[in-house]
């Protein structure tokens, strides 16, 4: 029996208003507004490596294998500051997130500075808005340590073990599984 005992009332099903609003934050941080989605869900991800979310990590990975990343790629994120894979842009914004996503918050003026050299005010507040998103699902997932669905679980034992990647303590009895990665299932929309 799992030592997380009867986890699942805990969810955020259990709290309707609570999920629609949590959907709609969800979708209005994601959308493509002046950075791609696909970018989001790595800074995303990056924030869940750095906080040490397990389900939110394979979540974002996952995701971003579904929007057609390839696996390299994706797996890159975990080494981000030495792949050629990513642009000084880019890295530029992982650090700033990665350093959001630390408990306590290690953001400095220098990862703004950086920032600033690639990104305008507008993506900025996106980059910062996807770190916190991500915080707030990764306290949420990490505390109660939610179960994550099969589909994720499978994909990530798969494509991240080489990056270090375990399920931990969000793998869950049978009863407990989940139907599929959120965006299978409808949790989110955007």
């Amino acid at each position: 029996m799992s030592e997380y005992h009867d986890r699942q009332e805990f969810e955020l099903d259990h709290w309707p208003e609570l999920r629609v609003k949590v959907n709609e934050l969800v979708n209005l941080v994601n959308s493509a507004r002046t950075i791609p989605r696909e970018f989001k869900s790595m800074l995303f991800t990056m924030a869940s490596v750095s906080s040490g979310c397990t389900h939110c990590q394979s979540h974002g990975a996952f995701s971003l294998n579904r929007m057609g990343v390839e696996t390299e790629r994706i797996q890159a994120i975990w080494e981000y500051e030495t792949s050629d894979l990513f642009t000084d842009a880019e890295r530029a914004a992982l650090d700033l997130v990665r350093a959001a996503a630390q408990l306590p918050n290690a953001a400095r003026p220098e990862h703004f500075d950086a920032v600033r050299e690639h990104y305008s005010n507008e993506q900025i507040i996106e980059i910062v808005a996807s770190a916190c998103l991500a915080g707030w699902l990764n306290r949420w997932n990490d505390t109660i340590a939610t179960v994550t669905d099969q589909e994720s679980v499978d994909w990530a034992t798969e494509n991240l073990s080489s990056v270090g990647w375990k399920v931990g303590k969000h793998v869950g009895e049978a009863h407990e599984q989940r139907k599929g990665h959120p965006s299978s299932v409808g949790w989110t929309k955007g």
